[in-house]
């Protein structure tokens, strides 16, 4: 049975474009497979976080994840930081990945360019590192991942290609798994951004209230032409719009190009708007109804379980492999 493994950091709130981008798709991954999603929360220690923030954070994206209609019988979800073996095997395996490939990953420039290089903690350095062993510790298949995350699966495969070379078949081969509809929502303020977190403006928060929303969507940043087609590079701010559109209706550009023919940029954002809030006023009401029923916790709880189970086999596998010795 193929497996999937995927997680989102807790590091503020959750984004239309994590919904659409990444949480739908897991709805639908989980007929496919077993599938095992963790909150990362050690990763989301590499920047400074209020600690109250984030463990409200965590409690929240699995609340979300139960509320877009993941099924815990078939999605085993739990917190990074209560599976041990994420640490230990990160330990070893930061001796089997190099310098150099570290410091040319595409985050940790970005990251330490916006720092000025003062401050940069060693954990924002070694993120590919616990990345890495995030993912070989489940003999994944498949890690679902938006386009921006490809290089952390690459130096991924580079890491077992060389661990198994030296100590044989021990860890398995993953692979990248990128959506192709949907997979990078951008900034409502901004198109040529993705939608991240951080602009009040051009995010639609899952917890926005559904006035807000609206407004949003009727203020996006859109062109002087009034023709709604799909136009990454001359129309960004359109095709951002069909993009959201498309992914919470299954209807294709060409149905929505027809469907909009002739019609002014107020109209379509106007149904824009209307699908938006109904989908996410749902979703609002199965995760207030989701926290009170205290489901949250006897998800993570088994859902630690079960990923600990496996953990422990593949960090032992490798221990076994590089020589550490165990006596009885």
């Amino acid at each position: 049975m193929k497996r999937y493994l995927s997680a989102i950091k807790p590091t503020g709130k959750l984004t239309l474009g994590n919904y659409i981008g990444a949480i739908k798709q897991f709805v639908t991954l989980m007929n496919d497979g077993d599938m095992i999603l963790f909150v990362a929360d050690l990763h989301s220690l590499t920047l400074p976080i209020n600690p109250e923030e984030l463990r409200n954070n965590s409690r929240n994206i699995v609340a979300y994840y139960l509320a877009a209609g993941l099924d815990p019988k078939k999605v085993h979800v739990f917190l990074q930081s209560e599976v041990h073996e994420h640490s230990e095997l990160a330990i070893i395996l930061q001796n089997y990945l190099y310098m150099g490939e570290l410091s040319r990953m595409t985050q940790f420039k970005d990251k330490t360019q916006k720092m000025n290089n003062e401050a940069i903690g060693l954990g924002i350095f070694t993120y590919p590192v616990l990345m890495a062993a995030d993912i070989v510790l489940y003999d994944t298949d498949y890690v679902p991942v938006g386009e921006d995350q490809v290089q952390h699966v690459e130096i991924t495969r580079d890491l077992v290609h060389r661990f198994n070379k030296r100590y044989g078949d021990i860890l398995k081969m993953p692979r990248a798994l990128i959506r192709q509809s949907g997979a990078r929502i951008m900034s409502l303020s901004d198109p040529i951004k993705k939608m991240s977190k951080s602009d009040p403006k051009g995010d639609i928060f899952l917890d926005d209230d559904l006035k807000t929303i609206h407004k949003k969507i009727m203020s996006a940043v859109t062109d002087m032409d009034c023709r709604v087609c799909y136009d990454e590079t001359n129309k960004p701010g359109i095709s951002n719009l069909m993009t959201i559109y498309s992914a919470l209706t299954n209807k294709s550009f060409e149905e929505i190009e027809k469907e909009f023919q002739g019609k002014m940029y107020g109209e379509f954002k106007k149904e824009v708007a209307k699908v938006v809030v109904d989908e996410i006023a749902c979703l609002q009401t199965k995760y207030q109804e989701i926290l009170a029923s205290g489901l949250v916790d006897k998800v993570l709880k088994e859902g630690k379980e079960y990923a600990s189970t496996i953990a422990e086999k593949t960090l032992k596998r490798v221990q076994n492999a590089i020589g550490l010795y165990r006596y009885e």
